[in-house]
């Protein structure tokens, strides 16, 4: 019981950090909380309830969930959650598992059409519901994660910001969990018994890069403890005149002061 208080705590002051340095929530926000049925997303709608009932604001949450059609979906288990939680949701019905399933090559993984198709109906459906924010269950592991795919497979510095606006400029997108660990949230879903729903479609494919870049951290941090936080620090901490991008930084304005310079002296 103890180590289930501990645990939810840690949890409760790095999600506090998230939506305070960020300024993630105002008053009479209404806040679309994304609902997948896995345990990030769990742990995300029970951060949020706690944070309602304490925050010294006023602001609403509805629990949304994508019934993406999957084969063997179980229909019941989050209606059944949430109505056991006696809180606002809406169940959103829309075959994309039939779209991703007919576009995607065979042999190719789904999640790019898969997290481009589902992201398009959240959005819209946060619209319908009248929400000016829509929140997601990434944490920390998955901003680091994202970082190194972009950076050893994409050719760029780029993760997933805490917060941000959709491309229509009409919805703020948050992620709270972005300063919690993978492992205490894996600790507080078993210790909650939350009742996960494995995805049909990612979830059974094999060698994804995530998976790799995955291995590959957790190597890192048996071999050097703390080493997630310190590169969590630096995503925090970006000097762009020593990086090389010209649109961050002038180099030729730069190459011009130096020779006015020159001829000064």
């Amino acid at each position: 019981m103890e180590n289930t208080k501990q645990v939810t705590k840690k949890l409760q002051r790095a999600t506090a950090e998230a939506i305070s340095q960020f300024s993630m929530i105002e008053e009479g926000d209404k806040i679309m909380a994304c609902l997948s049925g896995g345990k990030d997303s769990y742990t995300m709608l029970q951060m949020l309830l706690h944070f309602q009932k304490v925050a010294p604001i006023s602001f609403e949450v509805i629990a949304v969930n994508l019934d993406q059609k999957q084969p063997g979906f179980p229909e019941e288990v989050l209606p059944n959650y949430l109505e056991n939680l006696a809180i606002p949701y809406k169940i959103v019905e829309k075959n994309t598992y039939k779209v991703v399933m007919e576009k995607t090559p065979e042999g190719k993984t789904t999640c790019s059409l898969c997290s481009r198709l589902r992201r398009g109906t959240l959005y819209e459906a946060a619209k319908d519901l009248g929400c000016n924010k829509l929140a997601l269950g990434h944490h920390s592991n998955d901003i680091l994660e994202t970082f190194f795919l972009n950076l050893f497979f994409s050719g760029k510095l780029e993760t997933m910001p805490p917060k941000f606006k959709n491309d229509a400029g009409d919805l703020v997108i948050l992620r709270p969990l972005a300063f919690c660990k993978e492992a205490d949230i894996e600790q507080y879903s078993e210790a909650m018994d939350f009742p996960i729903i494995p995805c049909n479609l990612c979830g059974s494919q094999e060698n994804l890069q995530r998976k790799k870049i995955k291995q590959l951290m957790a190597e890192w941090e048996t071999e050097f403890p703390n080493r997630n936080a310190i590169m969590m620090n630096a995503l925090q901490n970006v000097f762009p005149s020593h990086l090389l991008d010209h649109n961050l930084y002038d180099f030729k304005e730069l190459e011009d002061k130096i020779s006015t310079l020159d001829l000064q002296v």
